[in-house]
């Protein structure tokens, strides 16, 4: 048989245990949300079927494309330029008035 103490021990532990079972976001008994954020990551990699644009057609350059094709054919592809970390908040302006490098 045993002792109050040890019934209050048992009923207390209960009581923690079961509170990990309550739903802290409110949602009603018998609903969880196990799995949501396996679906969420599911539905963003959804493509649209029926995407909707501004314009029908994209605005390309027929001689821009063919002077690119043109130069890979012959081996001249025009290089990107090369940035690295320290340059790239330069460019885009994001620094938040900080420069990226001492002096400036």
């Amino acid at each position: 048989m045993p002792s109050k103490r040890q019934t209050a021990a048992l009923a207390a532990c209960a009581v923690m245990v079961l509170s990990g079972c309550a739903t802290p976001g409110g949602l009603p008994p018998g609903q969880d949300n196990f799995g949501e954020a396996v679906r969420q990551t599911m539905t963003a990699q959804i493509i649209d079927p029926a995407p909707e644009y501004d314009t029908q057609f994209t605005e390309t350059s027929g001689a821009q494309v063919a002077g690119a094709i043109e130069r890979y054919r012959t081996g001249k592809v025009k290089q990107p330029a090369a940035s690295s970390i320290s340059t790239i908040g330069r460019q885009s302006g994001g620094s938040g008035g900080a420069s990226a490098t001492p002096g400036n």
